[in-house]
């Protein structure tokens, strides 16, 4: 039986596996370190009994007011463990931190806009699109349907304390806006 705990420094050398895929950004080393000194209760990884990393996710809390959330940064999981429920479970753990810990008033992430595994897999965890980001990825010309293959949708899922909802809308895919709009 696979475990989920914390993520540790020494598991950057343990990942590869993992971050080999055409879905993951992979950061600098610093970036990790970063994220695992300031936020180390939303960074976990899903370890097999071999010891051998199926996945991890890393996340922070961020924002002011009405706006402080969860953010979710890297969710990844490597292929040959993928349709096991491990990127539920993770992003389980973080939505309940990010509420419990965090007291977060949504959580939210950014998914390339043609991950359509991805967007399906988050909208049955109770995201929804907030708005879609043109270029967030940056820009590799106009690809399918006239839209940039490199924008991203904003999804959210509210938390018990957002009590109005404020953090979802129903028409977010036709909410445009650029990268520069949510740096």
């Amino acid at each position: 039986m696979s475990v989920l705990r914390p993520f540790r420094a020494s598991d950057m050398f343990k990942f590869n596996n993992v971050n080999l895929d055409i879905w993951t950004e992979t950061y600098n080393i610093g970036f990790y370190l970063h994220y695992l000194s300031r936020w180390p209760d939303l960074c976990c990884v899903q370890e097999a009994p071999s010891g051998r990393m199926m996945g991890y996710v890393i996340g922070k809390a961020e924002g002011q007011g009405l706006e402080w959330h969860g953010h979710v940064t890297a969710i990844t999981v490597a292929p040959e463990y993928r349709r096991l429920s491990l990127a539920r479970k993770m992003m389980g753990l973080l939505d309940l931190v990010s509420e419990q810990i965090y007291q977060g008033f949504f959580v939210d992430l950014y998914v390339r806009c043609n991950n359509q595994i991805a967007i399906d897999m988050y909208e049955g965890l109770g995201y929804s699109v907030y708005r879609r980001v043109k270029e967030y990825y940056g820009s590799l010309g106009i690809g399918k349907g006239g839209r940039d293959e490199e924008d991203a949708f904003d999804m959210r899922k509210p938390l018990s304390r957002d009590t109005a909802k404020r953090s979802i809308r129903a028409n977010g895919r036709d909410m445009i806006v650029t990268a520069h709009d949510v740096s």
